[in-house]
């Protein structure tokens, strides 16, 4: 009877553990299913997808290629991204629930009211379970109308993601004549004045890293701004002190090529190069997360993404708390331990003295110790170091959902007693 407990204990464990385990990946689903090919290209340039995949519970809705196509010939990949945004609602619907609204009607937010873009309520969608069997779904904002219906399902996997196929775009109030943005650098230095990081804007003018800036935007930039105080924090290096090939350095270690919004960067479990790689150096960062939270790490030190300053493809400029230090010109290498002094003793009396023989060792100095090893993690980094942190933090690959450490605690514990007592 105790055994067939442990057992059930263990199956039950194992469930749960699946269950948390098993998530989506968006683009995957919709490979099977041609006529939402466009829909899914979509997705994956404008980067939704990893956001997508970064979530637990959700619904997708999702367009053919011919009712895309009414709003991506018309608009820039920034404007796209807003309005596909809007169709992913931040709640499971399945066909059963559709219909089973309380009141008949609802209002669900979207990633669109997620990105801080979106105000008032035209981040929301209203979904109106209408007559005749018919499902509406519009923009929450008042006076717009239910411009699409719910046409049939295409996949659930229940409480986790349901993807859903509607008639129509649907489209909040002036979500597509948002400009496009900007190359230029007057841009990217107002937005990051505004933001309040006026140091790191005025260097990055007086270094000509903005040119490096303005080049790389047209095919995709993310910045990492510090913020005016993180300049003044302790322990700052004192930046005129540096050469200017270190200062650029420094300055092109808080950018990536390429656009990597947060649900990018959430589900990033490598190293990531930024614009001061190069083949003296790696100049990487490393990512850790903890729920929505995100954190970079370099090796020296560490800073958490504060807020979105922009979300704009193909550029995204992120404010952070910290100066990012680079391991290439601010590590440290451990010291050397000391080499043993010479410790004097008293000549031994002749009647004291060892007689040598074939197998005498010289005596070892009094005090005396071999030199102490470096304190360095299996990594390479000193122990202790945000690299060594970042290296035991737990990685998050896109679309893979790790279990709480509860539920694995649960898995070990029931799979060894099972185990034991099948031996026994």
């Amino acid at each position: 009877m105790v055994a067939l407990n442990h057992y059930l204990i263990f199956c039950l464990s194992l469930f749960a553990l699946n269950a948390v385990v098993s998530a989506h990946n968006i683009t995957e689903i919709l490979s099977g299913f041609p006529e939402y090919s466009d829909y899914n290209n979509f997705l994956s340039q404008t980067k939704l997808s990893d956001e997508i995949n970064s979530r637990q519970t959700l619904t997708v809705l999702v367009l053919s290629n011919g009712a895309l196509s009414s709003l991506t010939a018309k608009h820039p990949l920034s404007v796209i991204k807003k309005a596909l945004s809007l169709h992913v609602v931040l709640d499971y619907f399945d066909p059963k629930k559709l219909h089973q609204i309380s009141q008949g009607s609802t209002l669900s937010t979207t990633l669109y009211q997620t990105s801080g873009n979106a105000p008032g309520n035209l981040g929301f969608v209203n979904i109106t379970d209408l007559k005749g069997g018919k499902v509406g779904f519009g923009s929450a904002a008042p006076g717009s109308k239910l411009d699409s219906t719910y046409v049939k399902p295409v996949k659930q996997i229940p409480y986790n993601i349901s993807i859903l196929e509607i008639s129509a775009p649907i489209i909040a109030p002036g979500i597509l004549t948002a400009p496009a943005p900007s190359a230029s650098d007057a841009n990217i230095t107002a937005l990051l004045e505004k933001a309040g990081c006026k140091t790191f804007a005025s260097l990055i003018v007086s270094s000509g890293v903005i040119k490096t800036y303005m080049t790389a935007v047209e095919k995709g930039l993310t910045l990492f701004a510090p913020n005016d105080e993180a300049f003044k924090a302790a322990g700052v290096p004192d930046l005129s002190k540096l050469t200017n090939a270190e200062l650029v350095s420094v300055l092109l270690y808080h950018s990536l090529a390429g656009y990597s919004p947060k649900g990018t960067l959430k589900t990033t479990s490598s190293p990531i190069k930024t614009l001061a790689t190069n083949g003296a150096g790696k100049y990487e960062l490393t990512v850790s997360t903890a729920g929505d939270a995100v954190t970079l790490h370099t090796g020296v030190d560490s800073s958490r993404l504060a807020d979105t300053v922009t979300d704009s493809t193909p550029l995204v400029i992120f404010t952070v708390d910290n100066v990012l230090l680079p391991a290439e010109l601010f590590g440290k290498s451990p010291s050397p331990a000391p080499a043993p002094e010479p410790v004097s003793s008293p000549s031994p009396s002749p009647a004291l003295a060892p007689t040598p023989g074939p197998a005498t060792e010289a005596p070892t100095p009094l005090g005396a110790s071999p030199p102490a090893p470096p304190m360095e993690t299996p990594g390479g980094a000193p122990a202790n170091s945000p690299e060594a942190d970042a290296e035991n933090s737990t990685a998050k690959g896109a679309g893979h959902m790790h279990a709480p450490a509860l539920l694995t605690a649960l898995f070990t514990i029931s799979a060894t007693v099972t185990f034991s007592i099948f031996l026994s």
